[in-house]
């Protein structure tokens, strides 16, 4: 089974919160993400901020700061969040295996991570919010 991270889920949840907000403008600080999300904060920080390095976010500093959006929700998939948020991309990563070139199931890792990928970029914010 494929298991998605506490953090890609805490990560996609305060993204779909900024679509919502994102016709208004309305910036979102951490603290209100968090707690309208019941992310814990500490982990939240580490998080937008890595939605942040990946362009996902625009982040304004400052008493009145937070996160808007840096593009609109229809051009912002499920895969760039996750992509952003995950250290291993793959179900089974082939490369790490010493019988690699041998193996014949290999095949089988690869249709599931094209399969999971394609459905990821497929949903966007904006289909989320709906």
């Amino acid at each position: 089974m494929i298991k998605i991270s506490k953090k890609s889920q805490y990560g996609l949840r305060a993204m779909v919160l900024l679509a919502k907000k994102y016709k208004s403008k309305q910036i979102c600080s951490t603290k209100l993400i968090s707690d309208k999300e019941g992310i814990p904060f500490d982990f939240f920080e580490k998080i937008i901020t890595k939605i942040e390095k990946a362009s996902l976010v625009k982040g304004k500093k400052g008493v009145l700061g937070g996160y808007v959006l840096s593009r609109s929700p229809n051009k912002i998939n499920v895969k760039d969040i996750v992509s952003a948020l995950e250290d291993n991309k793959k179900a089974v990563d082939c490369s790490l295996c010493g019988r690699s070139k041998q193996c014949l199931t290999k095949g089988v890792w690869g249709k599931i991570d094209d399969s999971f990928n394609k459905t990821l970029k497929s949903i966007t914010l904006q289909d989320l919010i709906k």
